[in-house]
């Protein structure tokens, strides 16, 4: 039913395939595991993708396939959750990442102005820099250990459910 659900809201892999601009990942894309709706392929592309949303870099995507393809993972959810950290959402888990690296590093986080802008961050950019860098990858780290572990709990309870569903309905009849 879990999985009938998920099936549900997934594009077609022919579809997909079939884009121009998904030249450069055609091969890893024919991959029919990466589609597969699983426990370890949902839990897996849930971390990949979260991991890879939280990395302050460009080509997350990229980095997302890559990483479904190396853990088997879901590759449509693990490109949909790098989404997570669109142009709106990117300045707040960035800043936050941030104060979690200076935190960690022990250096004091940079104070904001009344007004950020474009010039005052580029002189700042390269002290920033480090704990930015050891935040988001803490933060991703966790995040997605965490988000790996709860999925497959959840999975597994959801399963144990149906079963004791079941056993009760055949006890009834």
């Amino acid at each position: 039913m879990l999985r009938r659900f998920i099936q549900r809201y997934l594009p077609d892999p022919e579809t997909i395939r079939r884009r121009k601009s998904l030249r450069l990942i055609h091969p890893l894309l024919g991959n029919p595991a990466l589609w597969f709706v699983t426990r370890r392929s949902i839990a897996n592309g849930l971390s990949v993708g979260l991991f890879c949303a939280l990395l302050p870099i460009p080509g997350q995507m990229l980095m997302a396939a890559l990483g479904a393809w190396w853990l088997r993972g879901h590759l449509p959810l693990a490109l949909a959750l790098v989404w997570l950290t669109n142009p709106l959402t990117m300045p707040v888990v960035f800043y936050v990442t941030y104060r979690v690296g200076a935190w960690i590093l022990h250096t004091p986080p940079r104070a904001l102005p009344d007004e950020v802008s474009v010039s005052w961050f580029a002189n700042q950019v390269v002290d920033m820099m480090p704990a930015l860098i050891v935040g988001s990858l803490v933060c991703a780290l966790i995040i997605g250990i965490i988000a790996n572990i709860l999925t497959r709990l959840c999975w597994r309870w959801h399963i144990l459910r149906v079963w004791r569903k079941r056993r009760r309905h055949r006890r009834r009849s």
